[in-house]
């Protein structure tokens, strides 16, 4: 699913470059579940923008979902990313005029789904949503907002699923039935998994565990 050698990320040029990935060998199969973990400034997020084709790599060589990503530019990135990539994020990033069904439905159409509103509704009904099709995010609790967020993510069936700190923005017990419900709807779909994290007990819900210090990755282990 994912094949990264001497991955490279600089920020900045000449005098005012900054290394912020020194060097990512990094190799995911399908259907794995792993977890990128790492104080702040380790990396991690910025190897998932890398990984996700959010931002484009510096050097070394990138494959993802059979897509060579290093010979993309933004606007190749920006497609290749549709239909392969599911991406849940710690704000949720819901559009506030938008209803639940909208949300999830809008996505699916710009990727020409012609059956994309009934899709929405089904994949909100997965998250124990069915009841709030309607709803607008400010009406929506923030586990509600959250599992809106992974519905929309899934409802293309992508290969591949990355959640950036999915519980950050929420209480231990709704964090807690988030991240099982993320876990029950990759199974359900066979989506890769990958969770970017600080949390170590979240971390350990993975199969593996990829820890990134100072833009280099330091260990390698089964969770």
């Amino acid at each position: 699913m994912i094949a990264a050698r001497d991955l490279r990320l600089t920020l900045g040029q000449g005098a005012a470059a900054v290394p912020i990935l020194k060097g990512i060998d990094l190799t995911v199969a399908a259907g794995e579940t792993l977890a990128l973990l790492g104080p702040s400034g380790s990396g991690k997020s910025s190897l998932m923008a890398v990984l996700t084709g959010l931002e484009r790599a510096s050097g070394g060589s990138l494959r993802v979902a059979g897509e060579d990503f290093t010979s993309l530019d933004e606007n190749a990135l920006a497609l290749a990313r549709r239909g392969r990539i599911g991406i849940v994020l710690q704000a949720f990033h819901l559009l506030p005029t938008m209803s639940a069904q909208e949300n999830v439905a809008t996505p699916l159409e710009l990727a020409g789904e012609p059956d994309a509103w009934a899709r929405a509704a089904d994949e909100l009904a997965a998250v124990g949503l069915g009841h709030r099709l309607t709803h607008y995010p400010a009406q929506l609790s923030g586990g509600e907002q959250q599992r809106v967020a992974i519905a929309r993510a899934l409802a293309p069936r992508p290969p591949l699923l990355f959640a950036d700190e999915p519980t950050g923005n929420l209480d231990a017990v709704t964090g807690a039935g988030i991240v099982d419900l993320l876990f029950a709807r990759r199974a359900e779909t066979g989506a890769t998994l990958i969770i970017i994290t600080h949390d170590e007990a979240l971390a350990a819900r993975c199969r593996r565990i990829v820890t990134l210090a100072d833009g280099r990755i330091a260990s390698d282990s089964d969770g």
